[in-house]
C-alpha cells in the first residue's frame, strides 16, 4: 500500500502539477473527479487537495463491480435490448464540457480482462455512443477550455499481470511518479525543464522523414508540416515521453511489438504491423489477433497512425513491465521504448493557431481524424532513429534507448 505521506504526495502532483497541462489548478476552478471503490484512498486525498487548494469538485464514483460505469462486464450481462448500447446522455455530457475546467481520471480496474469473452463488435458499438462527446471534449481542449489528466491506482489484478506482489506493484508507482521525494511537484517541474531540451532540439531540426531500425522494424514516418513535437503535459502521471502527431499518409514499411496490448479486455500479444502508402496492409499477432483486427479494421481510420513516441531510458523511471498502457509507454529500462499509436492525432502537435483550422485544412495537413481509437502500442527492443532533413541532411537522434543529442 501507499504510506500517508505518498498519498498525500501523490494527490499534491495530480492537483498542483498535473491539471492544467502542467500548471496546476487555480482557485475557483472546476474539476470532474473520476474513480472508484478501489482507488478511494487516492480518491479521498486528492478531493481534500482540490476542496483545500479552493478548486469546485464534481465526482464520478463508481462500484467495484462496474469500475468503467457500462463499460463493464455486468453491463454486458444484463442489457436487455440492444439500444442501451447507443444510448448518450447528450445534454449531460455537453454540461460536462461547458461547466468544467478540468478532468481528472484515476485508473484502477480490479479485473483488465473482465471483457475478454464479450463480443467485440457490442464494445465497440458502445464506444461509438461516446463519440459525440469526445468530438465535444476535443474541441474545448483545442479551445483551450478545458484539460484532462490521469493517473493510476494499483490494483492486485495489475500485480498479477505483472508479475509481481501488490507491495512491490505500490513500490513501483510511487518510484515512477516522485512520491518518495521531498518536493515531488517541484520533481516533476524539473523532469519537464530535461524534456523541453529535447523537444526544443526536435523541433528544430525541420525533420522531413524519420526512419526507425531495428531486428524488429524497418518503419518509415512522415513527420509534416507544421508539427510539434510534445511531452511532459501533465495529462499522463508519469509521463516520460517525447511524441509527435505525423502525417499518417507517409506511413511506409513494418514495425512488431514486443510488449503485450490490453484491448477491449483481452491481451494481444507478439504484434505484427506493416504499412503501405499510410495505412496498415498487414495485422498479425501470436495471441488475440482477431481482436486487434476488429481495432483496426472495424474502426474508420483506426488503420492510420496518430502517434509516433521515443522515450529516453535515462528519463523514464520505469523499469518494469506494468501490465497498464499508461505506464509501459514511458517505459524506460535498457533501450528505452519507441512505440505508435493507430487512431486519433493529437492536434495540438499543430504548431500553428488551431483556433483557425477547418476540418479541410486538419485533413489537408495528414492529422488523421478517428472518432473512438487512439490506441498505442509498445516495444522496448533496440531500435535507431534517423531523421531525413528537410534540408537535404540526415541526423541519427535515437539510439540505444537514448537520445544522442543530450
Amino acid at each position: 500500500m501507499f504510506t500517508p505521506k505518498q498519498l498525500k504526495n501523490y494527490a499534491d502532483v495530480m492537483v498542483n502539477y498535473a491539471i492544467g497541462n502542467s500548471v496546476g489548478v487555480q482557485k475557483g476552478e472546476t474539476v470532474l473527479v473520476i474513480g472508484n471503490e478501489t482507488s478511494k484512498p487516492l480518491y479521498l486525498e486528492i478531493l481534500i487537495s482540490l476542496w483545500a487548494a479552493g478548486a469546485n469538485v464534481i465526482q464520478q464514483y463508481y462500484p467495484t463491480e462496474a469500475p468503467r460505469g457500462n463499460k463493464s462486464k455486468l453491463f454486458f450481462d444484463h442489457i436487455s435490448t440492444d439500444s442501451q448500447l447507443d444510448f448518450a446522455a447528450k445534454a449531460m455530457q455537453s454540461g460536462i464540457v461547458k461547466d468544467v475546467d478540468h478532468l481528472l481520471l484515476i485508473i484502477a480496474n480490479d479485473n483488465p480482462t473482465e471483457l475478454k469473452d464479450v463480443d467485440a463488435a457490442l464494445i465497440k458499438r458502445l464506444n461509438n455512443s461516446s463519440a459525440h462527446f469526445m468530438k465535444e471534449r476535443r474541441d474545448a481542449e483545442m479551445a483551450g477550455e478545458l484539460t484532462w489528466t490521469l493517473c493510476l491506482y494499483p490494483t492486485q489484478a495489475y500485480a498479477d499481470e505483472a508479475g509481481m506482489s501488490l507491495q512491490n506493484y505500490f513500490d513501483e508507482v510511487a518510484n515512477a511518479c516522485y512520491l518518495n521525494d521531498a518536493d515531488p511537484v517541484n520533481s516533476w517541474k524539473q523532469f519537464k525543464e530535461a524534456n523541453s531540451v529535447v523537444k526544443e532540439y526536435l523541433n528544430k531540426l525541420d525533420i522531413n522523414k524519420l526512419h526507425i531500425k531495428g531486428d524488429d522494424a524497418d518503419l518509415w514516418i512522415t513527420v509534416g508540416d507544421h508539427r510539434q513535437w510534445l511531452g511532459a503535459s501533465g495529462r499522463n502521471i508519469p509521463s516520460f515521453e517525447v511524441f509527435v502527431s505525423p502525417d499518417w499518409r507517409g506511413t511506409e514499411g513494418w514495425i512488431n511489438f514486443n510488449q503485450p496490448l490490453y484491448y477491449g479486455g483481452k491481451k494481444i500479444e507478439g504484434i505484427q504491423l506493416a504499412f503501405e502508402k499510410g495505412k496498415v496492409t498487414s495485422i498479425a499477432a501470436k495471441k488475440n489477433e482477431e481482436t486487434l483486427v476488429q481495432m483496426i479494421k472495424g474502426n474508420e481510420n483506426a488503420d492510420q497512425v496518430g502517434e509516433f513516441s521515443l522515450t529516453d531510458s535515462r528519463h523514464s523511471k520505469i523499469t518494469k513491465f506494468m501490465a497498464n498502457t499508461l505506464f509501459d509507454e514511458n517505459a524506460g529500462g535498457t533501450y528505452g521504448n519507441t512505440h505508435i499509436a493507430v487512431g486519433a492525432s493529437y492536434r495540438d502537435a499543430y504548431s500553428g493557431d488551431s483556433s483557425k483550422m477547418t476540418e479541410e485544412d486538419w485533413e489537408k495537413l495528414g492529422f488523421n481524424k478517428c472518432a473512438s481509437v487512439h490506441t498505442d502500442i509498445v516495444s522496448t527492443t533496440n531500435r535507431t532513429v534517423t531523421a531525413y532533413l528537410k534540408n537535404g541532411s540526415e541526423e541519427v537522434i535515437y539510439k540505444d534507448g537514448k537520445f544522442v543529442f543530450i
